[in-house]
């Protein structure tokens, strides 16, 4: 007797003969189900930022606890998104997205009840092993089940409706810690589980089984030797934030910058590795991908450490403060489309220099706004917001297209997975750095050691202070975030000036073709 899976996996020869394993009445189904998956990482990643303050005050968390509430997910995410989406092809993408949506709602669950912040750092990390899995699942799951002339329209709304999430759950998520209290933080790990349980029904009940396309290897050990480096450099990095961090960080990143060594050699000789290196012989490939650390490490910076400057130190209400990432979804998801079709007309070099200069503009200008004291959210942070999203919409697009590009057909799977993963290292590094910045020159200019009463960077304060103290602290929250935003605007221009160098500025063959065709 065959299980209901098996026995709607049979009489699909005519499905995959049309380049899709699933029967066309069932890939709404499909396109839901990753629209919600899709949804449990972007709102839990958005809203945490602007509920960061309050999880620190309720859980007691130090400055470094709280980057580790970020970067434990960070970690294990980019360290194992590319043997999540190898996992895909391996066992069957239903099988592997239902295992990761299924982890990353238990992982959920137990955040929302941790009792203490390294019990909450503990369970990030296992969330984002469900997201290595479920985040490349998303969109290969919609790229299998729809043959490839249905496929861009299927993954533009899939896309829509992700950016749309993205705006909306911060606003939503201020809104509701505003009117609840902190202590409703707990909330936005607890709605994974219904939107998870909905994905999990449509695909296991509305969605045949596709069947594995390859044996290909995991490569784990590649995988724990990527989390071992990266968390050993982030692990120091963070460090020098903390109390007695000195001792530790150096240690933590000389072993680290040692294990990403041995990663690379390990990698060179593994006959399928997790990272094909030699992609990054390439030269457009490899000065794109260092164009996307440093601009995704200084964009992760910014919008996790501005958050805590607008709510703790400036103290700004969770209910304005959550619109601050509207402008920077709304910008990509209304002007992608657009900038794409611009930059295959005159190649991906000057769309993506000309982004990164304009998101160095905005980070500049936060620099000199909080360097300056002037707390105007509505009136200076929310237009440099909008400024950085438009940056940001010129680079997205081109940027894949350039990483397409730059490589042979047959690398273009590999070489996006490279660039997701890329973006994502970045940004777990620029929480670890720049928050050690930010502890720096915030203790220095408030000399905590002399006036121990005194909450760290980003924590809210807990009781009144004495004016003028308070407008030191004030102004040592400022100069701390200005740190950040003046070394990330720096990192934007590097940026640039290594796109304009590196990438193709000619205009792409099929855009070539089509004026060819026209005349």
């Amino acid at each position: 007797m065959k299980s209901p899976s098996e026995a709607a996996a049979v009489p699909l020869t005519s499905s995959l003969a049309n380049g899709s394993f699933c029967p066309p009445s069932q890939r709404k189904f499909v396109l839901v189900a990753a629209i919600l998956a899709s949804a449990l990482g972007f709102i839990d990643g958005s809203i945490l930022a602007i509920a960061m303050p309050a999880i620190r005050v309720d859980l007691g968390a130090s400055l470094a606890e709280a980057q580790w509430i970020s970067n434990a997910y960070a970690l294990t995410l980019s360290a194992l998104i590319l043997a999540g989406g190898a996992a895909g092809d391996r066992f069957g993408l239903r099988r592997a997205f239902v295992a990761g949506i299924a982890l990353f709602i238990v992982a959920s669950l137990a955040c929302a009840v941790a009792p203490n912040a390294l019990v909450l750092i503990a369970f990030r990390a296992i969330q984002g092993v469900g997201a290595a899995i479920m985040v490349p699942g998303s969109l290969a799951i919609i790229a299998k089940s729809y043959p490839k002339n249905e496929r861009g329209r299927a993954i533009g709304i899939w896309a829509a409706a992700s950016a749309l999430t993205t705006a909306l759950g911060p606003v939503l998520g201020g809104f509701v810690l505003s009117a609840f209290g902190g202590g409703i933080w707990r909330a936005i790990f607890a709605v994974n589980l219904p939107l998870g349980l909905i994905s999990i029904y449509l695909l296991l009940a509305k969605i045949p089984a596709d069947a594995p396309t390859e044996k290909r290897s995991l490569d784990l050990g590649g995988a724990a030797l990527a989390t071992l480096a990266f968390g050993a450099l982030a692990y120091g990095l963070t460090a020098m934030s903390a109390e007695d961090g000195g001792l530790m960080s150096g240690p933590s990143i000389a072993a680290g910058a040692v294990l990403l060594v041995v990663f690379i050699v390990f990698e060179l000789w593994q006959r399928e590795p997790m990272i094909d290196l030699k992609l990054f012989r390439i030269g457009a490939f490899a000065g794109a991908n260092v164009a996307t650390f440093f601009l995704y490490f200084a964009l992760s910076a910014n919008l996790f450490y501005l958050p805590m400057l607008l709510i703790a130190g400036w103290g700004l209400s969770t209910r304005e403060v959550g619109f601050i990432f509207l402008p920077l979804s709304a910008s990509i998801a209304l002007l992608s489309g657009p900038v794409g079709q611009w930059s295959d007309r005159i190649g991906p070099r000057f769309p993506i220099a000309s982004g990164c200069l304009v998101v160095a503009v905005a980070f500049a200008g936060l620099a000199l706004l909080t360097h300056a004291g002037m707390h105007n959210f509505w009136t200076g942070t929310f237009p440099l917001m909008a400024v950085m999203g438009l940056g940001m919409a010129l680079v997205v697009s081109p940027l894949s297209t350039a990483i397409m590009t730059a490589v042979e057909d047959k690398d273009t799977g590999a070489a996006s997975g490279i660039n997701n993963a890329v973006s994502r290292i970045g940004g777990l590094i620029a929480v670890a750095a720049m928050g050690s910045l930010a502890a720096w020159v915030y203790s220095t200019m408030l000399d905590t050691s002399v006036r121990p009463g005194i909450p760290g960077f980003g924590e809210p304060v807990s009781a009144a202070l004495a004016p003028e103290l308070e407008a030191t602290r004030l102004a040592a929250s400022d100069a701390a975030f200005a740190a950040v935003s003046t070394v990330t605007a720096v990192l934007c221009l590097l940026a640039a000036i290594i796109a304009w160098a590196t990438v193709s500025g000619q205009r792409l063959p099929w855009s070539r073709a089509e004026e060819n065709k026209s005349t």
